[in-house]
């Protein structure tokens, strides 16, 4: 199902013209108009999934090994050193649009490194045994 009132559910749909690189049944791939690198993409489902905790089991299933396919594509046609993939949900991670989706960033030597980094920070013992406690499954 679609959202008519979804960007990217324009976008994977075909209402809107797209760069793409990739399409089957449940997913097209788009070049990111806004790239952090060349060739930075979009996976983009073509059902309407707000974020992460919407999305169904099967089509999360299938998300994941086209990003690996996507990502050793970029890796073999563009000769970059690396990948970041980034799927970001609620507004706090820096999710903008609200459909789930997967960002395969091409990461090439001398690039800006803490485009995805984070300082590291100290994980006490303590801490460390009340998460545990909190979010053992």
């Amino acid at each position: 199902m679609k959202d008519e009132k979804c960007i990217f559910c324009k976008l994977a749909n075909g209402d809107i013209p797209t760069n793409f690189i990739y399409e089957d049944d449940d997913f097209k791939v788009i070049l990111d108009a806004g790239p952090a690198t060349k060739g930075h993409a979009l996976i983009l489902p073509k059902n309407h999934f707000a974020n992460l905790f919407e999305i169904d089991e099967e089509t999360a299933a299938k998300a994941l090994p086209l990003a690996k396919k996507i990502a050793k594509n970029m890796m073999d046609k563009l000769g970059c050193a690396g990948i970041n993939l980034v799927q970001n949900n609620g507004e706090a991670a820096g999710q903008t649009v609200h459909h789930f989706h997967i960002h395969v960033i091409p990461r090439y030597e001398g690039d800006d490194k803490a485009m995805c980094a984070w300082k590291p920070q100290e994980l006490k013992e303590a801490d460390a045994k009340e998460l545990v406690e909190k979010l053992s499954l």
